[in-house]
């Protein structure tokens, strides 16, 4: 089983490699280690896509972020990705986001972007193990403003994979599709002041300004927060498969920190604020503090 998953786990790394080429069955076989057809079989089974439509989602979702960000005209994003008319890449991008990509580029709004987890991931239990080496951990102060924060609830969930388990893992998508004020979507553990009933301590969404009026995805609160005061806590770069450990190497150093050495105090009226695991930067969290008086 470890084998096919790593098997499934070089096919998706060499689709990411190669987005922008021509990628075939025989391709794909070549880095799995088994022949086309079964590759075909185990890419299918881990994934539950086919490798063609796993590869056709992620590039319009490629595409629907450079139509945001880079002003690409449709007719040229259209023939960079192999389709033969620019309506056959309109009629994809409306069946996968339900929107014109021409409209799209002009008025962004949230989309359900697809985004490839690796299948590695899946296999990991989200039991932390034992810590046995102790790593580097980068503190610094910085300052939240007031701002609004777009968030998707869930029912009772305390960590990300209960979270996941509720409300989904595509809703990360959504999120990545929306603009942040600090440059990316956030999970949160909200305190009880902003919690509704029967609703979770763990959230996901994106903080806007506090005079944002824009689109709201169905299904998303929305909730104000002050300006606030937070210890950012960062850890060593890590290996993917290296993340549950990294995130634990965070945490203890955060449950020992004495933030009174520097004047300050724990401030739990502020959600706590975990970031992406990202591997080329570190594991990243927040928690609020304030001066002691």
């Amino acid at each position: 089983m470890q084998e096919q998953m790593l098997a499934v786990q070089r096919m998706q790394d060499y689709i990411e490699e190669h987005l922008d080429g021509e990628i075939t069955l025989a391709d794909l076989a070549k880095v799995s280690l088994y022949s086309p057809w079964h590759s075909y079989r185990l890419f299918r089974e881990y994934t539950g896509l086919t490798p063609s439509d796993y590869i056709r989602r992620l590039r319009l979702s490629k595409s629907a972020l450079r139509l945001k960000s880079e002003g690409i005209k449709v007719s040229d994003l259209a023939f960079e990705l192999g389709y033969g008319s620019v309506d056959g890449f309109q009629r994809a991008f409306f069946r996968e986001f339900g929107c014109n990509p021409g409209d799209y580029s002009r008025h962004p709004v949230p989309i359900p972007l697809f985004i490839p987890y690796g299948v590695k991931f899946r296999e990991l239990r989200k039991e932390y193990a034992e810590m046995n080496d102790v790593n580097c951990v980068f503190v610094q102060m910085i300052v939240k403003p007031e701002r609004k924060c777009l968030i998707k609830r869930g029912i009772a969930a305390e960590d990300y994979f209960t979270y996941c388990e509720e409300v989904g893992c595509d809703i990360w998508g959504i999120l990545s599709s929306m603009d942040s004020l600090c440059g990316e979507p956030v999970c949160m553990w909200l305190p009880q002041a902003y919690r509704k009933p029967n609703t979770s301590t763990y959230v996901q969404g994106v903080e806007a300004p506090v005079d944002y009026n824009g689109p709201i995805p169905d299904g998303f609160d929305v909730i104000t927060l002050p300006e606030a005061q937070y210890l950012a806590f960062q850890g060593e770069p890590f290996a993917e498969e290296d993340y549950a450990s990294a995130i634990q190497a965070v945490q203890y150093a955060m449950d020992r920190y004495n933030p009174s050495l520097i004047g300050y105090e724990w401030d739990d009226t502020n959600p706590r604020i975990q970031l992406e695991p990202r591997g080329e930067r570190g594991y990243i969290e927040l928690r609020a503090v304030r001066r002691i008086r």
